[in-house]
Parts: structure tokens; sequence; C-alpha cells
């Protein structure tokens, strides 16, 4: 039960960090598509994980996921996709880092574990 909470929770925190990070730049990516895209990358993660794939591979494999969304849901130029791409990371990132070291939690960067 334990891993079905973590999943859900690091799908609402990937969620989160696409819908702050268009936000923050005025993008409006909207909650259903920030959703889907959390959904998806969190879950490509996960069927990669499942298959015994290497570390490194769970984590690049859905980066171009997660950036092909982002860029047929925002409908914006290359710069302003890449803009909020690299804000989103960022803010991912933070979220990691806090989660890691405060929570004990590493389902959003499993090779990087901070506690």
């Amino acid at each position: 039960m334990e891993y079905y909470l973590d999943f859900v929770l690091a799908i609402v925190l990937t969620s989160l960090s696409y819908l702050i990070g268009s936000l923050l730049l005025k993008n409006r990516l909207s909650v259903f598509h920030a959703f889907i895209i959390g959904t998806s990358v969190v879950s490509l993660g996960a069927i990669t994980e499942a298959l015994k794939a290497p570390m490194w591979l769970i984590i690049l494999v859905p980066f171009p996921v997660g950036m092909i969304l982002l860029f047929v849901f925002l409908r914006e130029s290359v710069k302003t996709w890449l803009k909020t791409y690299l804000l989103t990371l960022a803010i991912y990132s933070i979220l990691h880092v806090i989660m890691s070291f405060f929570f004990n939690f590493h389902s959003l960067i499993p090779a990087w574990k901070l506690s």
C-alpha cells in the first residue's frame, strides 16, 4: 500500500512542478494538462523501474515524454517552451530536495537520495 501512496504523491508533486512552472511564466497550463504530464512521466518511470532497468534509464526515460507533452499542451514557441521546461525542472529539483531531505521520500529522483 505504501508504494501506491508514494506513486500518487510523486504524480501530485510532478504535476505541481509543471503547473507552477507554467504559472510563473504566465503560460497558463491547465491543472488537467499538468496532471496528464505528471501521470505520464511518473507512470513511465515506474514501468521502467518494474522492468528492472538500470537507475540511469529509470531517470532518463520519462524526460522526452514530459518535454513533448509540455510542448503540445502549451502551444507556444520553442523558446517559451524551453524556458517553461527549465523552470519546471528547477522547481522539480527543489521539491525533490525538500521531500528527500525532510521526509525521506525518494520517488521523484530515485538515484539522488539526500537523507
